[in-house]
């Protein structure tokens, strides 16, 4: 075996020398510096891309502080109009339970009118039916004509009795 033959392994040694220092400059030179452009390039678009993040998620939370601060103020605003919406609906309740209540009373004293009206004209149709029984009755009974004025009177007295 040649590797293992003492006498050439100055040789041996020499090119493995030379060899080292030929892929040494060729990879310092020309491979490492591209490597290294490539893993800076890539580690400046990761910062980057951190950044970016980091900025979006600022205007998100941002963004969502703003529809908060607005999803309050529409929810305070609606308890607003519903007071309103509520206030106005028991005004106008109690604005149409007064007029149905004016109205009821109104109804009610014009029917105690038209009942007093109706008692008295019974009373006054009575009165008369009264005293034409009246007369009737002591024509019959006693054979007399009574006069229609004085049974009047007579009938109207007791009504008023009662």
């Amino acid at each position: 075996m040649p590797q293992l033959d003492i006498t050439t392994f100055t040789a041996q040694i020499f090119w493995l020398v030379v060899t080292f220092v030929v892929l040494y400059l060729v990879l310092a030179r020309r491979l490492l510096p591209r490597i290294g452009e490539v893993i800076e390039s890539r580690a400046k678009r990761i910062a980057e891309d951190i950044e970016q993040a980091e900025k979006l998620k600022a205007e998100s939370e941002a963004a969502i502080k703003t529809y908060e601060a607005a999803l309050a103020g529409a929810r305070a605003n609606a308890q607003t109009v519903i007071g309103e919406a509520k206030a106005a609906a028991t005004a106008e309740s109690a604005k149409a339970l007064a007029a149905l209540e004016a109205r009821l009373d109104a109804d009610a004293s014009a029917a105690e009118a038209r009942i007093r009206a109706a008692r008295e004209r019974a009373k006054d149709e009575l009165a008369s039916v009264a005293g034409e029984a009246a007369s009737a009755i002591a024509k019959r009974l006693i054979g007399v004509d009574a006069r229609s004025d004085a049974v009047a009177a007579v009938v109207a007295a007791e009504l008023k009795r009662t």
